[in-house]
């Protein structure tokens, strides 16, 4: 038993030693060189002292013993940012650990966004090799293609070699993990298209409506990014399938569907919704973007318009307009209610939701408390040089700086400055505040209001006091602008 022990044990050490060294560790002498060896490769430069980066390690390790045996293989490389690779993180921009890359034939191709667990980072990286257009033989495999998509596919049809084939390659590599490219020269597939050098995107069969072609064909010159443009333009169609790993590919004005959406077990009853929905779409085609989601998935989203939960089969409908204002159909869903709500946003004819806490009855306490409903008074049109925070009450870092942000507030009551502080979960924060973390604060000059400049001084009442003296609109009568006492005293 005890020998068993000592062999498990050996053998538990060397799967670990092995994936470690799957993993190759390269310095700024031979990183060019040795990258260069690799056709596609992910780069972690980390630090050793870093949290993220201590718990990324060992998924990477695990990623990269399924990796190194890929066809063809994918190489995991790490870069010590704090000795030997000093260098090579400078010369990539490396400004936060761990910062992930992906390099193809020795050069830089993106930054890498996909997971940071082993099962998916596998995932992600198998999408990375191979071509990243797909050539196809004949009719049999464009038809292949297009029904195992889900999703838009863009295929080029180039009768011989081109620009225009040259740009679509190009941007091929860059959507590669987005976008299903594919390309092909068969006479049959270019006769049955009838292009002899062009690019046409194919929406997947499961959504064809009579709203909408159920392919589109690029008109532009043979220039990647005008390519992209036209993908970005046309590959969710009139009401595409807003997800939460796509969401941000729906930019304002949007106006949103939420209902049961399953193309599994309902997919009649979804079309049956989302043909409504492409109705007002075709109409406003070009001014408004309109997406139908699962409103189980996104119930966070119903939340912050008020509402907790959706129980009718009907869709629920909310938008946002180009200043991000949040709007609600209040009526029951009709295509007729629907036409009018788009058509009273875009006239101004409606009032915003405001997801707010309500006006406080005494705000007289050094930190001014600022809700949604009374951010203007308060903030914008308050007429003071003006110190706002956005916190959460969770968090731990807020309530560590509010101690010194009030002390601060006291000591600077009598000047012609604001500091307030805004619950940013309980209350929607203005549009042109970009709040990713806790706490943020911006620091707005009297005159500029309208452009919000993030605080970067320290978060010490007297960094607070240091910042605000420095970059008041006048002089503080208390203090100078180094953030000194003025000395009561007259100098003789």
């Amino acid at each position: 038993m005890y020998l068993l022990k000592i062999l498990t044990l050996c053998l538990l050490c060397y799967t670990c030693s092995a994936r470690e060294e799957d993993v190759l560790d390269l310095v700024d002498s031979d990183f060019n060189s040795r990258l260069a060896e690799h056709e596609t490769a992910l780069v972690m430069f980390y630090a050793p002292w870093c949290g993220h980066c201590k718990k990324l390690k060992p998924e990477f390790a695990k990623a990269a013993e399924d990796l190194i045996r890929n066809d063809p293989p994918v190489a995991l490389i790490k870069v010590d940012c704090t000795e030997g690779g000093k260098d090579t993180c400078s010369e990539y921009s490396v400004t936060g650990y761990p910062t992930l890359k992906i390099f193809r034939n020795g050069e830089l191709s993106q930054d890498y966004n996909g997971p940071r667990e082993a099962s998916g980072i596998v995932k992600y990286m198998k999408a990375q090799v191979g071509p990243s257009s797909k050539e196809l033989k004949n009719a049999d495999d464009l038809k292949k293609l297009l029904a195992a998509e889900k999703e838009s596919t863009v295929v080029g049809f180039f009768e011989k070699e081109s620009d225009l084939k040259v740009a679509f390659l190009k941007i091929a590599d860059k959507l590669r993990e987005k976008v299903k490219f594919a390309h092909t020269s068969s006479k049959d597939l270019l006769k049955a298209q009838g292009v002899s050098d062009g690019i046409v995107l194919f929406r997947p069969e499961y959504l064809k409506n009579k709203f909408e072609d159920s392919s589109v064909k690029y008109q532009g010159t043979a220039n990647s990014e005008e390519i992209n443009k036209f993908i970005t333009e046309h590959f969710h169609g009139l009401a595409g399938i807003r997800k939460s790993d796509n969401r941000a590919e729906f930019e304002n004005p949007l106006v949103v569907a939420y209902y049961s959406v399953d193309y599994v077990k309902n997919p009649k009853g979804t079309n049956y919704w989302r043909n409504r929905i492409l109705k007002v779409a075709k109409e406003f085609q070009g001014r408004v973007k309109f997406a139908i989601s699962p409103k189980d998935e996104f119930q966070h989203e119903l939340n912050e318009y008020g509402l907790d939960y959706v129980k009718d089969d009907k869709p629920v409908i909310t938008a946002r307009n180009a200043k991000n204002e949040k709007f609600i159909l209040k009526e029951e869903f009709s295509v007729e209610a629907l036409e009018v709500f788009v058509n009273d946003i875009l006239d101004g004819n409606l009032e915003a939701y405001i997801k707010s806490e309500p006006i406080p009855e005494s705000n007289n306490e050094p930190v001014v408390v600022a809700v949604a409903k009374n951010f203007d008074d308060v903030v914008i049109n308050n007429g003071r040089d003006t110190l706002i925070e956005f916190y959460a009450p969770w968090c731990g870092h807020c309530k560590r700086l509010e101690p010194k942000y009030t002390e601060a507030a006291e000591k600077l009551k009598d000047e012609d400055v604001a500091l307030v502080k805004m619950d940013a979960t309980a209350n929607d924060v203005p549009f042109g505040f970009e709040v990713r973390g806790f706490p943020t604060l911006f620091w707005l000059p009297r005159d500029s209001k309208d452009r919000p400049v993030p605080f970067e001084g320290g978060r010490d009442t007297e960094d607070i006091i240091k910042y605000i003296a420095k970059h008041a609109t006048n002089e503080l009568r208390g203090y100078d602008r180094s953030g000194n006492t003025k000395s009561d005293k007259t100098e003789l």
